[in-house]
């Protein structure tokens, strides 16, 4: 038997519910899955940031497919957190406070919408699972490769580590953010878990949504808590410790010379801004050597906005 969110489950049970997460009429579809035997909980989200959709999809399909009866532990699908700002179509932010439910912890318990929803995880989440898989993608302006981020909080950095590189991505990258859901949980309450980022540009293509899929399966089985017989096919998985995250140093019209996993050399042009009337105003080249991550699209670059994201090589492993 399974407590959980205010639900309760037997051995081998499935439920799809309405969670309210401490909002009033605030609902999040949510799947929970209770195994015939005991083992981890993990906790799967995604629409945290309401735009990027591989992830919501790819959680739809599995929460209905798993098989709770042949399961050792829970599982809380929850399928899209922000859906205020789904059907808002907002990019990242709940609409109804401009919360950023990856950057903005901790919450509050009296706060605004945003606030209460990340207390509710404060409170009845992160103290009642093991771990934590949070799906995310680039949005409508970054262009990203396939990748895990796992959290350099000393107690869970080497756990979440070696649950990264059972995934079937192309690169890994330590992150040292603290203050959105899965990183806050890490630094905070001792919680593994990792972000992991496939598609961008909105957008929900077939081959994203698969790869966050299997993914999830691969998580599962390295859990112990269900198994696909799901294989790992990626070759030369790199790993990074040190990335360079790039941001305009003054409004201007950005154009990016670089692309995804593409190599650097230290010193080459990555990108320039010019003017309205096509005017070179800053040039920016990379510091050291590395491999692009992601990077913005956009045209329009705000100064401080972000440009671009790189691991660097001379901290990379490669397994």
């Amino acid at each position: 038997m399974w407590h959980i969110c205010g639900h309760t489950l037997e051995a081998g049970e499935k439920k799809q519910i309405d969670l309210e997460p401490g909002v009033k009429d605030y609902i999040i579809p949510t799947t929970l899955v209770c195994g015939a035997k005991p083992g981890k909980t993990l906790l799967v989200t995604a629409g945290i940031h309401a735009g990027e959709y591989p992830g919501t999809a790819a959680v739809i399909r599995l929460a209905k497919e798993v098989n709770a009866s042949r399961m050792e532990g829970n599982i809380i699908f929850m399928h899209c957190v922000n859906t205020s700002g789904f059907w808002e179509r907002t990019v990242e932010i709940i609409p109804e406070d401009g919360y950023n439910l990856n950057h903005d912890y901790p919450g509050k318990e009296n706060g605004s919408v945003g606030e209460r929803i990340a207390w509710y995880f404060m409170t009845e989440l992160f103290p009642k699972v093991d771990f934590i898989l949070d799906f995310h993608s680039g949005a409508n302006t970054e262009v990203m490769a396939p990748l895990a981020f796992y959290p350099n909080a000393e107690k869970v950095k080497e756990y979440s580590y070696v649950a990264a590189k059972e995934l079937d991505l192309p690169f890994l990258v330590e992150s040292s953010a603290d203050s959105g859901e899965y990183s806050y949980a890490a630094h905070h309450y001792d919680l593994p878990g990792l972000l992991v980022e496939i598609g961008h540009s909105h957008g929900c293509e077939d081959k994203w949504v698969d790869l966050c899929y299997r993914n999830m399966k691969l998580l599962l089985q390295h859990l112990n808590i269900a198994y696909f017989n799901e294989k790992k096919t990626i070759k030369n998985q790199k790993i990074f410790k040190e990335a360079i995250y790039l941001y305009a140093e003054e409004q201007g019209l950005w154009y990016p010379q670089i692309q995804r996993g593409q190599m650097i050399d230290q010193g080459e042009l990555i990108g320039y801004s010019e003017d309205f009337f096509g005017d070179r105003m800053k040039s920016y080249y990379a510091e050291e050597a590395g491999t692009v991550l992601y990077y913005t699209n956009a045209l329009s670059a705000p100064e401080n906005s972000f440009l671009i994201a790189y691991g660097l090589e001379k901290s990379a492993e490669v397994i």
